[in-house]
C-alpha cells in the first residue's frame, strides 16, 4: 500500500475501527438464589422483617440460576460479623477487582495478537472504586503497558460503561487516524458489587415499606471484560513510525466498529444511582426503569441504522434493515428489561439469547456485563447475523448503543 493511499484512510467516510480481541472474565464462585437466604440467617438479620423479606423473595424469582462472584457468603472477604466499611472494600477492590481486570486483559490481548508492548492508548471503567490514581494505572503496571500509553477512565456511567468505553475508544482511534498515527486501544470494565450486597441486606432489614426496597442486591454480581480496538494504521504498521508489514496473526478481525451513539433520557436522573457511604454504596433502582428503557431503546436505533446502513454497504432510503436483520447484545439488566426490548423490536428468542445466557448464568455485573454478552454471542448460535446491535442502559438515565459487522473468515469461523 503506497502513501496515497494511506492518506486516504485519514478521509475515509467508513470508520476504518475493529475489534481484533475480546474477552470476558468472570470469578470462580457461581452462587445459587437460595444461598442468600441461608447468608441472611446466618449474619443474624430478622428474615421476617418487610424488607429483608421482600428482597429475598425478589431474589427467588428473578430468573438469575447463578451469580458470579469473588467470594462465598460462608469464607472469604465481607463474611465476618461486622458490614466492611468503604475503606475495606476499596482496599479490597484494588487487589481483587485489578488482578480480574488484568485477566480479562490478558485474554483480549492474547487473541488480537499484540503485546503490552503494542498498546498506545487504554480507556477503562468501573463504578465500583473512585481511587486516585484510578485502577486503570494498577492494571496498566500488572500488565507491564508502556508509560507512554493514553490513558481514560471513565466514571459515573455504571451499567452504560461497557460501551461508554467503546464509544470512547472509537473516537481516541479515529482522532489518531487523522493525525495517520495507529491506535490499539486497550479497553477493560471492572465491578465487584458482591462485597455491597450485606449492605443492601442491611438496609432492607430496615426499610419498614417493602416497595422502598432497592433490589440490586437480587441482581448484582462481580467480572470483568476487555477488549482491544484497532485503526486502519494499527492493523498495516509494526511500529508507531507507520512502516508496513504482514503481521500474520497479530490484529485478526472480530467486528467492525461502525456506528454508535449515546443520550440522556430527560428527567430520569433520579430513577438509577450508586452513591458512596460509610458501609458501602447506596443503590437506586426504581421500577420505572425498564419502561423508560423500553421506550428509549427504537428511537436510538432507528435514530443511527441509516448512517450504519450505507457504510455496511447494504442499502439506503426505503430498503433500510430492521431489527430482525440483527443479533442482539442487550444488557441484561433484569428480566423485564430483556423482555421489553424483545416486545418493542419484534425479536426472537434467538437474537437474544446471549443476553439471557449471561443473565441466567453470571447475572448482572454493571459495566461489563454488555461486553460479556458480545464475546458470549459470538460463540453461541451457530453462524450468527451478520449485523450486531450493542446496547446498555446506566444512571443519567442514559442509553449507549453500538453498531457493528461481523468480519467473517478472520475472528470467526465459517459453519
Amino acid at each position: 500500500m503506497g502513501s496515497q493511499a494511506l492518506a486516504d484512510l485519514a478521509i475515509s467516510p467508513i470508520p476504518g475501527l475493529w475489534i481484533t480481541g475480546l474477552a470476558s472474565q468472570y470469578p470462580p464462585h457461581l452462587i445459587q438464589p437460595e444461598k442468600l437466604d441461608d447468608a441472611a440467617a446466618r449474619f443474624g438479620h430478622d428474615l421476617e422483617s418487610p424488607g429483608l423479606k421482600k428482597l429475598l423473595q425478589v431474589n427467588r424469582h428473578t430468573g438469575i440460576k447463578t451469580r458470579s462472584m469473588v467470594s462465598t457468603y460462608q469464607d472469604g472477604f465481607a463474611t465476618g460479623s461486622e458490614l466492611p466499611s468503604i475503606v475495606e472494600i476499596d482496599n479490597y477492590f484494588r487487589q481483587v477487582g485489578v488482578d480480574l481486570a488484568a485477566q480479562a486483559c490478558r485474554k483480549a490481548l492474547r487473541e488480537s495478537g499484540y503485546g503490552p508492548e503494542d498498546i498506545t492508548h487504554t480507556v477503562a471503567v468501573t463504578c465500583t472504586n473512585e481511587g486516585n490514581p484510578g485502577y486503570d494505572l494498577l492494571v496498566a503496571r500488572q500488565l507491564n503497558l508502556p508509560h507512554t500509553i493514553d490513558r481514560t477512565l471513565l466514571h459515573g456511567v455504571g451499567c452504560a460503561g461497557g460501551l461508554s468505553i467503546l464509544r470512547t475508544a472509537g473516537q481516541l482511534a479515529l482522532a489518531a487516524t487523522y493525525r495517520q498515527r495507529p491506535a490499539r486501544v486497550l479497553c477493560f470494565a471492572c465491578e465487584l458489587c458482591s462485597p455491597n450486597i450485606r449492605r443492601e441486606m442491611h438496609e432492607a432489614e430496615r426499610c419498614p415499606d417493602p416497595a422502598d426496597i432497592c433490589i440490586g442486591g437480587a441482581l448484582f454480581s462481580d467480572a470483568a471484560a476487555a477488549f482491544v480496538l484497532c485503526n486502519e494504521y494499527a492493523m498495516m504498521a509494526s511500529s508507531d513510525t507507520g512502516s508496513l508489514k504482514n503481521d500474520g496473526p497479530r490484529g485478526r478481525r472480530l467486528f467492525q466498529l461502525l456506528e454508535w451513539g449515546s443520550a440522556t433520557i430527560p428527567d430520569t436522573e433520579d430513577e438509577l444511582g450508586w452513591y458512596t457511604e460509610p458501609l458501602g454504596r447506596r443503590a437506586i433502582l426504581s421500577r420505572n426503569v425498564p419502561g423508560y428503557t423500553k421506550k428509549a431503546i427504537r428511537p436510538m436505533f432507528e435514530q443511527l441504522l441509516p448512517s450504519y446502513q450505507a457504510k455496511a454497504g447494504t442499502g439506503t432510503g426505503t430498503d433500510l434493515l430492521q431489527p430482525d436483520n440483527f443479533d442482539w447484545a442487550l444488557h441484561p439488566g433484569g428480566g423485564t428489561i430483556i423482555e421489553g426490548a424483545q416486545q418493542v423490536l419484534g425479536l426472537t428468542g434467538d437474537q437474544l439469547r446471549a443476553s439471557r445466557e449471561i443473565y441466567e448464568t453470571r447475572g448482572n455485573s454493571s459495566s461489563p456485563t454488555v461486553l460479556a454478552v458480545l464475546d458470549e454471542l459470538r460463540r453461541t448460535g451457530g453462524r450468527g447475523r451478520d449485523h450486531v446491535v450493542a446496547t446498555s442502559f446506566g444512571p443519567g438515565l442514559m442509553i449507549e448503543m453500538a453498531m457493528l459487522r461481523r468480519c467473517r473468515g478472520e475472528g470467526e469461523e465459517e459453519e
